[in-house]
């Protein structure tokens, strides 16, 4: 789907897809579904504005007679409430088997860095010296239906909807965060950040904690400079402004939808001869796809 979401082949299509995007969303609040532009470039991933928090993390196990340990450290920049962000972690890990007696003791070192910007996902191999573009999905999808959402509610329906459970409060670094225990896995959150998180997989135990935290600071741009790598984009990628261009377009082809029977519906997206899904649905699938984009059309109304 998401392939497809980014190619937009026409307005049709993707109406269909973001008609099946607003099927999953449940009961939210129908202002926080009627979004413009202007109120999209205040979409909160968080509920501060900014912050820089600097973490240490360790690994330790023992799996299928190999013994793991290891460091690491992350920093997080963000500001605009999220909507621009940059993490950057380095580790090294060290894995020692014992098997029939033959030892052997392997070595990994892992350096990652990825970016967000408004729905723009950078992610970058330092390895091949490349940085992959893309869109973020999750992202374009608050735009698209719940810009002005509170952010504390979703993230804790978000956690609600996977079977996670507050626990209590606990101070770190001062600051007071709801811990929640998500499966097993246990995080410390404030305000939409987690600045702990434990969690056991197969006998490894995964440990990261921050060790300074910054919030409602002045973030130097310095902090989401990227390397001087070759970007590659991924097929059908689109900017923020074309992204933002073609949402526009799409709201006016959702608006002269809006009046269409669904016989005049049909009739139209029959049209398109290269949209092999609409080509190949039922009548009874033709309809749900009709009753779905009238669906997100009230949606993005606020009706």
């Amino acid at each position: 789907m998401k392939l497809k979401f980014l190619k937009m082949k026409n307005s049709i299509t993707l109406i269909f897809l973001l008609a099946m995007i607003a099927s999953c969303q449940g009961n939210e609040s129908k202002d926080s579904l009627a979004a413009t532009k202007e109120q999209q470039t205040k979409l909160k991933r968080y509920e501060v504005t900014s912050g820089i928090i600097h973490y240490t993390s360790t690994i330790s196990g023992k799996v299928l007679g190999s013994t793991i340990s290891g460091s690491g450290t992350e920093d997080l920049y963000f500001k605009d409430w999220g909507a621009i962000e940059l993490v950057e972690e380095k580790s090294t890990k060290t894995t020692h088997t014992n098997i029939f007696g033959k030892k052997k003791t392997e070595v990994t070192h892992s350096h990652t860095m990825s970016k967000l910007n408004n729905g723009e996902s950078y992610s970058v191999d330092f390895d091949k010296k490349v940085i992959f573009l893309r869109r973020d999905m999750a992202m374009d999808m608050a735009k698209a239906f719940q810009p002005n959402a509170d952010a504390g509610k979703v993230g804790k329906s978000m956690l609600e909807s996977i079977g996670g459970k507050k626990i209590g409060t606990e101070k770190i670094l001062g600051y007071t965060c709801d811990v929640w225990d998500v499966n097993g896995a246990k995080q410390w959150m404030y305000k939409g950040v987690v600045l702990k998180l434990k969690i056991t997989v197969m006998g490894i135990t995964t440990l990261k904690e921050a060790t300074s935290a910054k919030f409602n600071t002045t973030v130097a741009q310095s902090h989401f400079k990227l390397p001087d790598f070759k970007i590659q984009k991924e097929e059908g990628f689109l900017d923020n402004q074309t992204y933002d261009d073609e949402m526009k377009k799409t709201d006016a082809q959702m608006e002269k939808m809006s009046k269409m029977s669904f016989e005049e519906w049909k009739k139209m997206a029959l049209k398109d001869k290269e949209d092999e899904e609409i080509q190949n649905m039922s009548e009874e699938e033709l309809r749900q796809t009709y009753n779905m984009i009238q669906k997100v059309i009230k949606m993005r109304k606020g009706n």
